[in-house]
Order: structure tokens, then C-alpha cells, then sequence
């Protein structure tokens, strides 16, 4: 077993150790809750402490393994849940004042595929209001503040997540993601993190009172932030358990057939209209040496039509979010995610009527030509920002801010409008902050970038550990 803390082994270890008796379920918890309260204060990631049950639950597993009766994958693991999806008894706020007294009645299917895989809840992290800024900051419950420095964003709107796992308040944390809010937090605080194509994993609030618009159904999906990749390996399964509350939902299995090698990995740096960093540029670089190095044929290739669904992807949603959101907004929003909203707007003009039945007509084409790109290239390394990260608020700057934070996050909506699976990884370190990449693959396919992803790290190196050096010393 790792001589280091408890709280900084990760899922595939914690699991092992519970396994096989060097751990109990009750040590491994326990840890993760002592960190929490230790390191919370400071950085406001989870804003519901659920130590007390946890600890009970965690007793129960190992009652469980003490009878012989068979715990999970993940038995004792402990992990975060954001605090916009239902968990039976706890707020699910969303961010908003308004909505503090709103209940779950029961599980979301993700929060019971993980807890029945054995995995522990010790919390429920942070996200801004409605979900929906490139940083973590809401009247509810205040800022999440990233583990590295506090200038810098924690990421949005996963933010919280990001900041608890990196911080090693549990092994896993669960996030979800409608233009990068699993990928942004993970690359401002150098996790590693997967966002799973449409159709992977259940999605579904028993507290709504009404079905999600059509483009949150096709584009929004709920995924898993850790501090390695091989910790998505390990939750990943029990995260895709089906359930028919979701009607987008396919049961696959988790690992697809083998490819013949090499495998073609497609590299682009095309930021379009934007300035591409030296920073990202390098990361990019560092990236391709490493898939090429493992063995990956990396071509320097654009991929088709990219701008063109980043823009109409982008139109559609706010169409739809002006549509069916907008009353809701002016109504419960603060006076500053009102403002990012008249900039969102500003930039994305809605599409409304005509236009957006069109451009949800068009999606098909795009899907349809990054899914014949793929059979060449079965995987995509992008950027996923064209900057490292940026400052705290720096969406809130009005429509320059917006425009830096959202409009130039080209690969990252694109891919989110077309349904397809995307995964980053930090692939550099440049002046305190990780730096991250992006890497696309077909549906159904996280199995692909988990690997390419685990080469990445491999050259890299683990960000958190990094980090976990710079406190001790």
C-alpha cells in the first residue's frame, strides 16, 4: 500500500486497498473528511458537508464486507456530487437564491449508479448560478477558489468539483458539461477529466418540473473530474450503468473493440479568428511528442467544419436558453449573470424561429462529417482554450471578457453541439498553472481517450502531485 496520506491515494488504489482489507471503508472516508474540513475554509468547493452520513454509510460497507456480501468496484471511495443534480433529501440550488428550498425526492441515476457501485458521497461541491459562467461564483454560497492561487478561475461550472478533487477532498468528483464545464475546470487546475458522448450516462433530476430543451438534452452531459486518468478508468464503468429514466441513454459497454494500429491521431492548432497562446501552443506540442512517442501516428490535420458548429451550436443553445430560460434568469439572476447573459447574447445572436429549426437541422451535417473524418482519425487533439486560463471574473469584463472566455472555446462547444466524447489532460505547467489538451474521439468511445490521455500523463506527469509537493514543502 502508498505510504502517502490516505486522502491523497486515488480511486483505483482506495478501492484495492478496501478490497483487500488493508483499508476500511470507515479509514478512507474518514480521511477524505478530515481533509475536507481542513482545506474548505480556504477554498469553498463543496458547500454541503455530508461527513456524517458518509461516515455511516462507510461503517456499513464495512459491516457489508465483514458478512461476505459483496461491496462494489468502488467501496469506499469517497466522492463529491455538484450541487445541481438530485440527491434524495439535499438542495439542489443550482447556484440561486431562489431555488435553496427546491429538495431532491430521489437520487439522479449517476448519483445512484456510483453510490450502488460502493463509492461514498462525503459532499456536494459548488457551481455558479443556473450553471452556466467559466467561473464558480454565486449569492448562494460565494466563490470556489482554485488550489494554486487564487487569481486565477477554479473553472466553470464544474468549479467546485475541480477545486474538491484537486484539493483531495475524495478520489472522484462528479461534474457536467453543455460547453466545457467538465474540460475547463479540469485544465484550470490541472486534473484530468472526461466528458462522455450523448447517450453515455443517464441524465435526469426527479425535482424537474419540466423537460429540458432539446439542445440541453443533445449537448448537456454528466461526467467525472479526478487527479489521474487512471481514476477515471476506475469510475468510469459504474458512472454508465443504464437507466431508463433516460430516453437518450444506449447501453454500451465501456470498452469497445480494438483498433489496428497504429492509430491516427488527427492534430490541430487551428484557433481561427483567435490568438493562440505560446503556452497552449507548447502544451499542443508536448502532447503530440507523447502520443507519438507511445506509438500514436500523429498527422498535423484540421478537422471539418469546426468553426461551423461552435458557431451555430453556440446560436441554437442561447436561442433555446432565451426561449426557455430567459424569464427564469431576469426573474431569480443576479445583477452580474444578468450582464453575462447581454454579453453571451451580444456575441451569439439567438437563433429564434426559422433560424433555429435550421440549425438544429444542421447539426446533422457536422455530425456527419467528423463522423467520416474519424474513421481516418479516430482520435482529435485540439486545443480546448486558446489561453491557459484567465482571471477569476474575467467573464463578467463585459463582452471582451465573454469573449475571451466563452466565443473563443471554439473546439470546446463544437464538440459538445455534435454529441462526441472529449477528454482533457494538462500537458505543461507554465508560471504556477497547469496548461491542458483537448482529445475528441467517436461516440462511445471514452476508452480511446482515457489511453491517449494516460500516454499524455505518463511524459507529463501528474499535476496534483505537484501540487500536493508544493504544500508540504
Amino acid at each position: 500500500m502508498s505510504e502517502r496520506p490516505i486522502w491523497q491515494m486515488g480511486a483505483a488504489e482506495l478501492a484495492s486497498a478496501v478490497a483487500a482489507g488493508s483499508l476500511s471503508a470507515r479509514q478512507t472516508v474518514s480521511a477524505a473528511v478530515d481533509r475536507m474540513h481542513a482545506t474548505n475554509g480556504k477554498l469553498n468547493a463543496v458547500v454541503d458537508d455530508l461527513s456524517d452520513q458518509a461516515l455511516k454509510r462507510a461503517d456499513a460497507i464495512d459491516a457489508a464486507i465483514a458478512r461476505g456480501e459483496p461491496a462494489g468496484p468502488l467501496a469506499g471511495v469517497p466522492i463529491t456530487i455538484k450541487e445541481n443534480v438530485d440527491q434524495e433529501g439535499r438542495p439542489t440550488p443550482n447556484g440561486v437564491p431562489a431555488f435553496k428550498d427546491i429538495i431532491g425526492p430521489a437520487d439522479a441515476p449517476l448519483v445512484k449508479n456510483l453510490q450502488d457501485a460502493g463509492a461514498v458521497v462525503i459532499g456536494r461541491t459548488n457551481t455558479p448560478e443556473f450553471s452556466f459562467r467559466a467561473t464558480t461564483d454565486n449569492p448562494l454560497h460565494g466563490r470556489t477558489f482554485n488550489p494554486w492561487n487564487d487569481w486565477a478561475t477554479s473553472g466553470g461550472s464544474s468549479g467546485g468539483a475541480s477545486s474538491a478533487v484537486m484539493a483531495g477532498m475524495g478520489a472522484l468528483a462528479h461534474g457536467n458539461d453543455i460547453g466545457g464545464s467538465l474540460r475547463f475546470p479540469a485544465a484550470a487546475v490541472g486534473a484530468a477529466s472526461i466528458k462522455p458522448g450523448l447517450g453515455r450516462v443517464p441524465a435526469f433530476n426527479p425535482s424537474a418540473t419540466e423537460e429540458r430543451g432539446l439542445l440541453a438534452q443533445l449537448m448537456s452531459v454528466q461526467g467525472l473530474i479526478a487527479r489521474t486518468v487512471g481514476d477515471l478508468r476506475t469510475g468510469f464503468p459504474a458512472l454508465i450503468r443504464y437507466d431508463p429514466h433516460d430516453p437518450w441513454m444506449v447501453p454500451m459497454p465501456f470498452e469497445g473493440p480494438a483498433l489496428a494500429g497504429p492509430i491516427k491521431v488527427a492534430f490541430t492548432k487551428e484557433s481561427y479568428e483567435f490568438d493562440l497562446s505560446p503556452e497552449v501552443d507548447a502544451a499542443l506540442n508536448a502532447a503530440r511528442d507523447a502520443l507519438a512517442d507511445a506509438g500514436y501516428q500523429v498527422e498535423e490535420v484540421t478537422p471539418p467544419l469546426t468553426r461551423e458548429a461552435a458557431r451555430d451550436g453556440a446560436s441554437c443553445l442561447f436561442g433555446e436558453i432565451q426561449a426557455l430560460m430567459g424569464e427564469a434568469l431576469m426573474a431569480y439572476g443576479s445583477d452580474t449573470i444578468k450582464g453575462i447573459f447581454d454579453s453571451y447574447f451580444q456575441l451569439f445572436p439567438p437563433a429564434v424561429g426559422e433560424d433555429l429549426i435550421k440549425g438544429l437541422a444542421k447539426r446533422s451535417a457536422y455530425v456527419r462529417a467528423w463522423n467520416v473524418f474519424m474513421q481516418d482519425y479516430p482520435l482529435v487533439l485540439t486545443p480546448f482554450m486558446v489561453t491557459p486560463t484567465f482571471k477569476w471574473d474575467r467573464d463578467a469584463d463585459g463582452v471582451e471578457g465573454a469573449r475571451e472566455v466563452l466565443q473563443s472555446a471554439v473546439h470546446a462547444v463544437a464538440i459538445n453541439f455534435m454529441g462526441l466524447p472529449a477528454g482533457n489532460i494538462p500537458a505543461s505547467y507554465n508560471d504556477g498553472l497547469p496548461v491542458g489538451v483537448q482529445i475528441v474521439s467517436r461516440r462511445f468511445r471514452e476508452d480511446l481517450i482515457l489511453d491517449a490521455c494516460e500516454a499524455i500523463e505518463q511524459r507529463i506527469g501528474v499535476m496534483a502531485e505537484r501540487l500536493f509537493a508544493r504544500e508540504a514543502a
